[in-house]
């Protein structure tokens, strides 16, 4: 997986290196041969060529994220039997995670909102997407929506949130039937790691995708670009650092917990999951680290497989702060009652989306889709989001271990 994942971050860098030179060229060369509404026709006419490129791409994520959601959710749930037979450990752990997940939400949206970083992109509607307002979500609008009428045609539109609830229902339905819906459940489990596998695949075409992506909006707008990517990059790093190293660190003050030593000890998971762009990648040495530091095999062997799917804080972050981005950088209002509805979704659909390359970006596909932000955007995130993946990675990981030592302490563990 780390050769992978370095390789395919090797290739995302060389295509990003093309692009910037291949857009920059078009954009100095074509105004010596055009002028006026044809510079702007040329500009066009390559900038639609390029995008060909990420439109493959971008539909390849779109065509996974129906089946994905579903399956992940329904195993996920399926599955989280075991976590009410251990009783206070599972309900303290459960508490935590959702509070944490509230927490990075509502820091991604405090983020986006008061740095503004979309505003920098300044980029105009796509074609057909021109007399396209965000819709207005009501409450009354919420509640019919939320309720699929055919689970099978919202899996044929990707609406996202319809899925959701039919999966988190079937999961449950699962859940209580016992050994009658282990059968049901193994299939669905297949189904995930198939899910898992085609989209490793897709992966495989983000540089392409991202030579595209980059290409087009080079070409048409210069290097002058690359600032908004820089002003993005700048504003979500600061607040990953923000939550890792005062949040974080406050929590674990309010717990007793040495926060520094804590993070002397996983040094070498976190750098691991920095460099490699992946959280799961770290895990075996988390634990190795975590039980070194004096938490016991019982909370690392349960708090932490379980944060892998329901405590990503970093990941969890990135899902508001990125959708709106993408809004701002096209002129989109999204009102606070919009933004307030799209935490509460991601709440949910953040959870059990470990293993997924890229998980972020199919979770932000549907929040787009959903709230009517042109899917294009997306490709605005694939040229620096390999970058950004590994700073989230790393809060992953400081997410998780701060868990497990808070729960620990919460077990009445002192021995750390």
């Amino acid at each position: 997986m780390k050769h992978l994942t370095t390789g395919l971050l090797r290739w995302i860098i060389l295509a990003m290196i093309l692009a910037l030179v291949t857009g920059q060229m078009l954009h100095v060369v074509l105004p010596k041969y055009y002028s006026g509404a044809a510079l702007k026709a040329a500009y066009t006419v390559y900038a639609e060529g390029f995008s060909v490129l990420s439109q493959v791409f971008l539909h390849l994520i779109k065509m996974i994220i129906a089946p994905l959601v579903f399956s992940i959710l329904v195993v996920g749930v399926g599955k989280i039997e075991d976590v009410y037979t251990v009783g206070r450990l599972g309900l303290k752990t459960l508490v935590y995670f959702v509070l944490a997940t509230l927490v990075a939400l509502l820091l991604g949206l405090i983020l986006v909102n008061v740095f503004k970083p979309g505003t920098v992109m300044q980029l105009p509607l796509p074609e057909g997407a021109a007399q396209i307002a965000p819709q207005q979500h009501s409450m009354l609008h919420f509640v019919e929506h939320v309720i699929p009428e055919s689970i099978f045609k919202s899996l044929a539109g990707n609406e996202i949130l319809p899925i959701v609830v039919f999966s988190l229902l079937l999961g449950i339905a699962i859940a209580t039937s016992k050994s009658k819906g282990l059968v049901l459940l193994k299939g669905i489990d297949a189904l995930s790691a198939v899910m898992f596998k085609l989209t490793h695949m897709v992966m495989k075409l983000a540089p392409i995708g991202v030579f595209g992506a980059l290409s087009a909006v080079v070409t048409v707008k210069g290097l002058g670009v690359l600032y908004g990517y820089l002003y993005l990059i700048s504003c979500f790093f600061g607040g990953l650092l923000f939550f890792a190293f005062v949040i974080l660190a406050l929590v674990c003050r309010a717990f007793k917990i040495q926060f520094w030593a804590l993070m002397r000890d996983i040094r070498e998971p976190v750098l691991l999951a920095f460099s490699t762009s992946s959280s799961e990648s770290a895990m075996p040495k988390t634990i190795e680290a975590l039980e070194k530091h004096g938490i016991s095999n019982r909370i690392v062997s349960f708090v932490l497989p379980l944060g892998y799917s329901f405590n990503l804080d970093g990941s969890i972050m990135y899902m508001t702060f990125a959708t709106v981005f993408i809004a701002q950088s096209y002129g989109i209002v999204l009102s606070m009652p919009d933004q307030l509805q799209m935490m509460l979704i991601l709440m949910v659909t953040s959870k059990g989306m470990a293993g997924v390359p890229r998980a972020s970006l199919v979770v932000i596909a549907g929040m787009l889709s959903y709230f009517n932000i042109p899917t294009e955007g997306l490709l605005l995130l694939l040229a620096v989001d390999q970058f950004l993946d590994m700073g989230r990675s790393a809060t992953n990981v400081i997410g998780n271990a701060v868990a497990s030592a808070v729960i620990a302490r919460l077990e009445g563990e002192k021995g750390f």
